[in-house]
């Protein structure tokens, strides 16, 4: 059963489609309004006390998410929740130097940040995002093989077999921060 929550929107940048798919799950648990980052402005989000912006990561930075930085003195005074969706494990140190590189002029406390587990595909890549993960792969095929961790083998054998880590569920601690009081 889905629970109601007033007031609140979620907006993603999704450049693959994972993003899109935790967004939509989102807003159907809570009836939110969801958007594309393409089509709100900020005018749109001054009835909104909950604002979820979710983005894909790409490297460091959080794509779109300039709709929240750009305007945080319009939203300070709501509930801002924003989530990251990439490829790699999410280890806390790398998500700090994402949260601090996409967040630097804002105070910590004012931003609730989640990382979720995206899919990847290969195959479907852009030729610009094929160069940068065809770098990648022979950054990590360089290593010798003993000084090759388990994250860097599963993702080489992604580059063959796509592979999907989305799942429903993983929006439940947002889903908690939105209903939070």
């Amino acid at each position: 059963m889905s629970k109601e929550v007033p007031l609140t929107v979620v907006i993603y940048n999704s450049k693959y489609g994972s993003t899109k798919h935790y967004a939509t799950w989102i807003a159907k648990e809570i009836n939110a309004d969801l958007f594309e980052d393409s089509h709100i402005k900020l005018s749109d989000l001054t009835k909104y006390s909950t604002i979820v912006f979710g983005g894909s990561l790409h490297a460091v930075g959080i794509k779109g998410v300039k709709l929240i930085t750009k305007n945080y003195e319009a939203l300070k005074n709501k509930k801002i929740i924003v989530f990251a969706v990439g490829c790699s494990p999410g280890y806390p140190e790398a998500l700090t130097q994402v949260f601090n590189h996409n967040f630097k002029l804002i105070p910590k406390d004012k931003i609730n940040f989640f990382y979720l587990r995206g899919a990847f595909n290969y195959n479907k890549l852009s030729p610009s995002d094929k160069l940068l993960m065809n770098a990648l792969k022979a950054k990590i095929k360089l290593k010798k093989d003993d000084e090759i961790n388990e994250d860097s083998k599963s993702l080489l054998a992604c580059y063959d077999t796509p592979h999907d880590w989305t799942h429903k569920d993983l929006v439940v601690p947002i889903i908690k921060c939105i209903t939070a009081s």
